[in-house]
């Protein structure tokens, strides 16, 4: 080329290029769908499977290879995917491990778009997806089938709160060659060392306290085995499973105050649920750090935190107009689904259409308690308890 490019050339070429070695606290945000090479013999070395280089955008920048690296290391695990959401995380786990004609197991509390993305499995894909008690413990052992691949777990459930024998179903699980799964986004990855408790394989949704701003959608999976991370690749690669780096830079800028914050629901999570458990018109305190929780023991074996997610049973006496009542009336409390952002958020569920054995009556409400100030939310909760009898 010459030296002198006519404008339509020199607005896409250019040869300035910044000077290296800036210095800042916080990574750069990287983006890019096509990544260039030096040369043909550089290009044709290269494979989309080995981290050390890069490819094309959809597996990876520089951006993306921090978070992962980070996300990775807070979890104690050696390998790390992003994926778009969750529920995208979860999906990949199924589409790498499991094929026609096998069978996985997935806890009845289940995170609801994870059980119907199971029923999907058995209706269009061959499989058969089952569900058991999540408090089954070592009696998993009986459930297990020749053709059985994959146990999913939920640690608690996220909305009835039940804290499952992790220990005892991955080691049940293991002596039979099945592979453990669990979804660890209620303890943030930081409050349940899933693989010291024999897990294979954990899901984090980041929408939740690695974002902390309610505003990003997110999903990780992490592994410490470096064949099955291989399975979990190529599904990611096949499903096309990408994600933005903007999005990626906002969960990486949060992640130095995780602990910070996670510990800041928690602790406000139990003065708002203690004084909960006194007033008459609760029946049932699901909080997985407080007795009477199905697998508060197990949990305070287990687990150094509980965050700010948390449920509770309305007294029966109570219908369900009323307490859609209650929650219409409350202010601080915002009516939405997800967990682990500032803003306090409350839910009522029609439990007996998730779970068929569900053992208490009333409504479940699950609350999610934000960064505001708890004697705040409590008085807001009083002034909503008013309308129940009117």
């Amino acid at each position: 080329m010459t030296d002198k490019l006519h404008l339509n050339t020199s607005l896409v070429h250019s040869n300035y290029s910044a000077p290296p070695n800036f210095g800042g606290l916080q990574p750069p945000v990287q983006h890019a769908s096509t990544v260039i090479f030096d040369n043909v013999a550089a290009m044709r070395s290269r494979s989309w499977e080995d981290k050390s280089s890069y490819t094309y955008g959809l597996h990876g920048t520089p951006t993306s290879f921090t978070l992962e690296a980070r996300l990775a290391e807070i979890e104690q695990g050696a390998y790390c995917l992003l994926a778009p959401s969750g529920l995208a995380a979860i999906a990949m786990v199924d589409f790498a491990l499991l094929q026609s004609g096998d069978d996985v197991l997935l806890p009845d509390n289940v995170y609801n778009p994870n059980r119907e993305l199971g029923d999907w499995l058995t209706r269009s894909f061959g499989l058969t997806a089952r569900y058991y008690d999540p408090l089954v413990g070592a009696g998993i052992a009986e459930l297990i089938q020749p053709n059985t691949r994959l146990i999913w777990t939920e640690a608690p459930g996220s909305v009835t709160m039940e804290v499952p024998d992790i220990p005892a179903i991955c080691a049940a699980a293991h002596a039979k060659g099945v592979l453990v799964a669990i979804d660890n986004t209620w303890s943030a990855g930081i409050a349940f060392p899933a693989f010291e408790h024999g897990v294979d394989i954990i899901m984090q949704a980041l929408t939740k306290y690695q974002s902390g701003g309610s505003d990003v959608l997110m999903g990780a999976i992490i592994t410490r085995d470096q064949a099955l991370n291989a399975r979990l690749q190529a599904a990611h690669m096949r499903l096309g499973f990408g994600v933005g780096m903007d999005d990626v830079y906002l969960v990486l800028r949060n992640l130095s105050s995780l602990k910070l914050r996670f510990d800041a629901h928690d602790r406000s999570a139990r003065k708002v649920a203690a004084w909960l458990q006194t007033r008459p018109e609760i029946s049932k305190m699901l909080h997985p750090a407080l007795p009477g929780c199905p697998g508060h023991e197990l949990w305070q074996r287990d687990f150094s935190g509980a965050g700010g997610l948390f449920s509770v049973m309305f007294n029966p006496r109570y219908t369900e107009a009323q307490t859609d009542r209650f929650v219409d009336t409350l202010k601080l409390f915002k009516i939405g689904f997800s967990w682990g952002g500032a803003h306090s958020l409350c839910v009522p569920y029609r439990i007996r259409q998730m779970r068929q054995n569900w053992p208490y009556e009333g409504t479940l409400v699950r609350f999610n308690i934000g960064l505001e100030d708890a004697d705040d939310l409590i008085a807001d909760i009083e002034q909503a308890f008013s309308v129940l009898d009117t």
